[in-house]
């Protein structure tokens, strides 16, 4: 994980489990205030706050590494597609 030794601001756990995510680290993860993110706890025992977006580009990072250089995932989901229209 890296952390960006820059923007660690301590905050408290207040009533009913709540914690203030902090202006300036809203900021640097792109979220704003009525934003969903998902928190997820790592195999060192931190906590991690992940907005949607962040969420799903590194999912696509993370599909992008099985996809052979030079092939449209989308491309192939057409043709795919129109293969079974036509067999039907």
């Amino acid at each position: 994980m890296n952390i960006q030794r820059d923007l660690i601001v301590k905050t408290k756990i207040g009533e009913g489990g709540r914690i203030v995510i902090p202006a300036r680290i809203r900021h640097a993860i792109g979220a704003e205030i009525g934003d969903h993110v998902t928190l997820t706890v790592t195999d060192d025992k931190s906590l991690e706050i992940i907005t949607p977006k962040h969420a799903l580009k590194r999912l696509q990072a993370l599909v992008r590494k099985h996809v052979p250089k030079g092939v449209s995932l989308v491309d192939e989901l057409i043709k795919d597609r129109r293969e079974e229209a036509a067999n039907e």
